[in-house]
């Protein structure tokens, strides 16, 4: 009896542990209502998202682009300048090395003019010496009385 007694105890409990078709079916009603709600809200999110996250990140980098777009300008610039300075360095260079052409130009020039003078001068000493020795005139080194 005992026994007995205890089955039906267990039965109660479990009846009574039951839940009612009725709410069953209101809270699965609700719970289709939320998951409908949130494939919604995520479809809405997955639609907006990319944008939103584009207009972010075009609003964030937005200085950032212009400070890029800055440095760009001053490289250019400063490439031109370089350029420009490189130019007129080569043009300088061109200038000096004619300069000095026309330096070395004038330097042989005058040791030619100079080395012409010394011919002339030796050619009419040596006419000279010949002349002297011919009429038999006694020719003095100044050599000898400058060492002296």
């Amino acid at each position: 009896m005992e026994a007995i007694a205890r089955a039906q105890q267990r039965i109660e409990d479990a009846a009574a542990g039951r839940t009612d078709p009725a709410a069953f079916d209101a809270t699965l009603q609700r719970a289709r209502i939320a998951v409908e709600a949130l494939a919604t809200t995520t479809a809405r999110f997955e639609a907006g998202l990319p944008v939103a996250i584009q207009d972010g990140l075009r609003e964030h980098f937005r200085p950032s682009s212009r400070h890029l777009a800055e440095v760009r300008g001053l490289t250019n610039q400063v490439i031109r300048r370089l350029e420009r300075i490189e130019g007129d360095i080569l043009t300088e260079r061109n200038a000096r090395v004619d300069d000095l052409a026309l330096l070395v130009e004038l330097i042989t020039s005058g040791w030619r003019g100079v080395d012409s003078c010394i011919r002339s001068v030796e050619e009419r000493l040596g006419r000279l010496e010949a002349g002297l020795k011919r009429d038999g005139a006694v020719v003095y080194s100044l050599e000898g009385r400058q060492a002296g």
